[in-house]
């Protein structure tokens, strides 16, 4: 018992609601389109899950290892910067959770494809190798991305693109213009939680060697950024729902709107790396409940 709260706690449970994000979209948008299948969706989740949770871990590691998770850092203690879990335990759990993902990702697959699908099949073996690429090397690694102000690009591409349009993907085995801005949506959303994480980070990550765009840009730039972030996000969500417009049903996200507002007016007064952790929560679960309502408002009829 000892050791399971350090391990759950280094899985950051509460990541998960929006790395699956894009998956309840695509899933939905394929109901919509009759192509839903029960088994692609749950086995699609699991695999992002998975995924998410190698990525945190890799996280930890990277972040432990190099001395980036200290006394500076603000927010929820690390498990190798507490002593809890050691680097070698934690290497481990990563091998570990690497053979789960290669295993959901064969079923997911297997599921989706039949064996004369080869190109398809290809392609998201392809898809699956590059993400669990991107989960190691955000901080693992000899030159990682996420120390490089590269993790935006990233997490807007695998959190965005490929999570929402890879989904739809799997269900309907062809790409639908439909689907590309609410993918844009989702993605930058989620770049908007990294670069919520990075202001906060600013000062520890400056004296530990870390370059992030925040950094780059500075904090009363990074804000603006973030603005630009959630703004951009809220109006390709009102684009697509004109664009594609159904029924009223469709307008059902304008309800994640409210704390998405709220949020910016927080960021907006925000200061301290304490103003800035505070409302990560709220963003990861306000884009949660964005895709669940954008969603679900085109498959009420």
């Amino acid at each position: 018992m000892d050791k399971i709260i350090p391990w759950l706690n280094a899985m950051r449970l509460r990541t998960l609601p929006l790395s699956v994000s894009g998956i309840i979209l695509g899933g939905c948008f394929a109901y919509y389109n009759g192509h839903f299948d029960e088994w692609i969706f749950i086995f699609a989740l699991l695999t992002t899950i998975s995924l998410q949770i190698l990525s945190n871990l890799a996280n930890d590691y990277g972040d432990g290892v190099r001395g980036t998770d200290n006394d500076e850092r603000v927010g929820p203690q690390r498990a190798i910067q507490s002593g809890a879990i050691t680097p070698d335990e934690m290497m481990d759990g990563i091998k570990l959770n690497i053979i789960i993902v290669i295993v959901f990702t064969m079923v997911l697959i297997w599921n989706a494809f039949d064996p004369g699908s080869i190109l398809y099949i290809i392609l998201f073996l392809l898809l699956g190798g590059l993400s669990v690429y991107a989960a190691l090397n955000y901080t693992m690694g000899d030159s990682p991305y996420g120390y490089r102000a590269l993790g935006d690009v990233f997490v807007f591409v695998f959190f965005g693109l490929v999570s929402t349009l890879g989904s739809y993907l799997l269900f309907v085995h062809t790409l639908d213009h439909v689907v590309v801005l609410p993918a844009i949506s989702i993605g930058l959303l989620s770049v908007g939680v990294l670069n919520l994480n990075n202001m906060r980070d600013i000062e520890s990550d400056t004296n530990s060697g870390k370059i992030t765009l925040a950094i780059k840009l500075g904090k009363k730039d990074a804000k603006r950024y973030h603005f630009a972030l959630i703004i951009g996000a809220m109006l390709f969500t009102m684009l697509f729902s004109i664009l594609y417009y159904v029924e009223p049903y469709n307008f059902l996200y304008l309800i994640a709107f409210i704390p998405l507002l709220i949020h910016l007016k927080k960021i907006k007064g925000a200061k301290t790396a304490n103003d800035f952790d505070s409302q990560l929560k709220v963003l990861a679960l306000s884009t949660f409940l964005m895709a669940i309502l954008l969603g679900v408002g085109y498959i009420l009829y």
